[in-house]
C-alpha cells in the first residue's frame, strides 16, 4: 500500500466522526479519494464560466485542499478567483460566458471552438472527476461529450459532478429533462432547498449543500440586525470591501438597481432594498415568456412565490418606468421595510438542514463548499 493510501486510512475515520459532515461524507474501500490515493494524487478538472461561478470553484477548491488526504492537481478553465487556488486556465472564462438565445448566435463557432477544446483537454488531463460550475449551456455540453468520448474508448471514465442545479422548476418540461441529464451527470450539488427532491426522483443524484451568499456571511464575519443595512462588519470592514468593489455607496445607498443574479442575492444580505432589472434581445424575451412557468425573475420572489422585490422586464424595462419604480421605492418606507423582513426568511431557506443563519458561524464546517467537497471526496459506489 502507498504512503498516499495509508494516510487516507488514517484520515478516513477522523472524516467520518466529524459530525457537521456526517449527513453528507460517506465513505467506501472504493471511494474516489482512495482510487487517488493509489496513484499518489486527486487529478480534478474544473470548469467555470461566469463571476459568480469562479467564486464558487474557489471556494470549492479551497475546501478540497483543505479535505483531502492526497495532493490535488487542478485543471480546466476558470476566473482570476480560481487562479488563485492553482487553476492554470486553458483560456480567459470569459470566452464561455455568453447568456441568452439570440445573444449566443455571433459567438456560436468560437463556443463549439472553446468545447471541443475543452473536451480534449479534459480527456488528455485523465481526471478522476469532473466539476461544471452553473453555465450549464456550456457545462452540459462538455459532460455529455467527455462521457461519450469514454465510452467510444470503452474504458472507464472520471465522476462527473455540477454544482448549481438547472432550474428546472422554472420552465415547463423541465424535471423531465432532468432524467436526461443522468446519463452524463453522475451527482448535481444544489443550492435550493426544492431541488434535491426534484432530482431525486427523477433519477439524478443530489445533495442540498446551501446556498453560496451563506458564505460571504462567514467571509465577512457579519453579525445580523433586522433593519436597512442590517448585516454589520465585526473587525476590519477591508474583508467588505474587497468582497464589493463600492462598499461606501452600498452603505450610503437608500436603495439599489440592480440586475437578476447574485447580486440581486447579496443586496439581500446588506438588507438594501433594490429594483431588479433584465432586458434582453426580442427572440430571447419570447422564449423565457413561452417556456417560463414562473412569473418571477429574481430569486427572492421566487423563494418566496411573492413579488416583494420589484421586477421591470423586457420591454417594461424603460428608463421611464424604471425611474418612477425607483422613485416609488425611495419615498416609501413600507415597501422597503417589506424587503428587509423578506431577507430574513429568504437566508433562514437557503441553509442547509439544521442550520440557521443565527448559529451559521457556530457551524463553520457546514459550509456549501465543505459539504460538496466532502461529497466529492467520499463518492464512490454504494
Amino acid at each position: 500500500m502507498s504512503l498516499a493510501a495509508i494516510r487516507w486510512e488514517k484520515v478516513r475515520s477522523s472524516i467520518c466522526l466529524k459530525s457537521p459532515l456526517r449527513r453528507y461524507l460517506w465513505v467506501s474501500s472504493r471511494s474516489l479519494i482512495e482510487r487517488a490515493a493509489k496513484e499518489g494524487e486527486l487529478r480534478i478538472f474544473i470548469v467555470a464560466g461566469e463571476v459568480s461561478g469562479d467564486t464558487i470553484g474557489s471556494r470549492l477548491m479551497a475546501s478540497l485542499k483543505k479535505l483531502s488526504p492526497v495532493t490535488i492537481r487542478f485543471s480546466g478553465v476558470g476566473g482570476s478567483m480560481m487562479s488563485k487556488e492553482g487553476l492554470r486556465s486553458l483560456f480567459p472564462m470569459e470566452n464561455i460566458a455568453v447568456m441568452g438565445i439570440w445573444e449566443l448566435l455571433p459567438h456560436l463557432y468560437n463556443f463549439r471552438v472553446k468545447l471541443k477544446e475543452t473536451v480534449e483537454a479534459a480527456f488528455q488531463f485523465q481526471p478522476h472527476a469532473v466539476v461544471t460550475v452553473d453555465s450549464k449551456g456550456f457545462s452540459f455540453r462538455l459532460l455529455k461529450q467527455l462521457r461519450a468520448r469514454y465510452n467510444e474508448q470503452r474504458s472507464d471514465g472520471p465522476v462527473h459532478f455540477h454544482y448549481v442545479a438547472p432550474s428546472f422548476w422554472a420552465w415547463k418540461g423541465g424535471e423531465t429533462r432532468l432524467k436526461g441529464l443522468a446519463k452524463f451527470v453522475d451527482h448535481v450539488f444544489c443550492i435550493l432547498p426544492n431541488e434535491e427532491a426534484g432530482c431525486q426522483s427523477n433519477g439524478l443524484a443530489a445533495t442540498f449543500v446551501g446556498h453560496p451568499i451563506l458564505e460571504d456571511v462567514l467571509e465577512l464575519n457579519m453579525g445580523k440586525e433586522t433593519t436597512l443595512h442590517g448585516w454589520k462588519i465585526r473587525g476590519n470592514g477591508e474583508d467588505f470591501q474587497k468582497k464589493y468593489a463600492i462598499p461606501s455607496v452600498v452603505q450610503a445607498s437608500r436603495v439599489a438597481l440592480c440586475t437578476s443574479g447574485t447580486v440581486a442575492m447579496e443586496l439581500q444580505l446588506a438588507r438594501l432594498p433594490c429594483l431588479v432589472t433584465y432586458r434582453a434581445h426580442l427572440l430571447t424575451e419570447w422564449f423565457i415568456r413561452y417556456k417560463a412557468k414562473i412569473p418571477y425573475i429574481s430569486l427572492p420572489n421566487i423563494l418566496l412565490d411573492s413579488p416583494v422585490i420589484p421586477e421591470a422586464l423586457f420591454q417594461a424595462c424603460t428608463p421611464t418606468k424604471v425611474a418612477f419604480s425607483l422613485k416609488e421605492l425611495m419615498n416609501n418606507i413600507v415597501l422597503q421595510q417589506q424587503q428587509i423582513v423578506a431577507a430574513e426568511k429568504v437566508m433562514e431557506l437557503l441553509c442547509p438542514p439544521n442550520i440557521t443563519v443565527n448559529n451559521l458561524e457556530q457551524q463553520g464546517s457546514y459550509t456549501p463548499s465543505l459539504i460538496a467537497a466532502s461529497t466529492i471526496l467520499s463518492y464512490g459506489q454504494r
